[in-house]
């Protein structure tokens, strides 16, 4: 991990695969143009595939299904909160980002694994509910929402966006969050509870590198990766949290 990753370099031998991004915490910014590259990357190679990991410093974003309604506080916190509001062209709805959760990115290829999108959806949720179920927490989906959920409660968010049948966008899982600041964007919908974590489910401490570790072993079996090669750095990334011209407080 660390060195200089051969970015989406053509395999001479053909097999699949997987480029799996250990990031840390990474502005939204910076990892959606990251993302947008490995899009590039992967139309033009569709034998592979990339798994980007990461935190985002607290923002939201709000995708097709989601609107102003979502938002529970108003500007006013908005702005004490240092909370920037972010729209963007992934599935799914308001999804409030923290430390502590984890983004799960995937660019693939659809067509390599004959696939529509919500089969596609199907088999990535189905990797993180094995993930879950190595902790102890049975999570499931429901019919017509998007995402994971135990009881009443939200988990894992889910939105992803397909450009020339290749995927971006992912999945987004609360492993150990402050959870209070869930109750003033309805991630799971108008009415709903507020969102739960791994941590409160769970009632005993967990490390998030082995959750890293697991989901990285499941997405690459379920996706039928041979090889998977890890970098904790992407050639070109931007750390800094510059403010984005799309995004405001309102």
């Amino acid at each position: 991990m660390g060195r200089e990753p051969p970015h989406m370099r053509p395999n001479a031998a053909g097999e699949a695969a997987l480029q799996a991004y250990l990031l840390g915490s990474v502005p939204f910014e910076a990892v959606l143009a990251f993302q947008r590259r490995l899009v590039y990357d992967v139309a033009g190679n569709r034998s592979q595939g990339a798994l980007v990991l990461c935190e985002h410093p607290p923002l939201i974003t709000v995708g097709r299904q989601g609107s102003r309604r979502h938002l529970l506080c108003e500007p006013e916190e908005l702005r004490a909160r240092q909370w920037r509001v972010r729209w963007v062209n992934r599935g799914g709805g308001c999804i409030l980002h923290t430390p502590g959760q984890l983004a799960m990115y995937a660019i693939l290829a659809l067509d390599r694994f004959g696939l529509g999108v919500q089969a596609y959806i199907d088999r990535f949720q189905g990797v993180i509910i094995d993930v879950l179920r190595d902790f102890g927490i049975h999570a499931g989906s429901r019919p017509g929402k998007p995402g994971l959920w135990v009881g009443p409660r939200l988990l894992a968010a889910t939105g992803i966006a397909v450009r020339d049948w290749v995927t971006y966008y992912g999945a987004y899982l609360n492993i150990n969050p402050e959870l209070q600041p869930f109750r003033l964007v309805a991630c799971a919908g108008p009415g709903a509870e507020g969102m739960t974590s791994m941590a409160r489910e769970r009632r005993a401490p967990l490390r998030p590198a082995m959750v890293r570790e697991r989901l990285l072993e499941y997405f690459g079996r379920e996706f039928e990766f041979t090889r998977t090669s890890l970098f904790s750095d992407a050639p070109g990334l931007n750390r800094k949290n510059a403010a984005d011209a799309l995004a405001t407080y309102s």
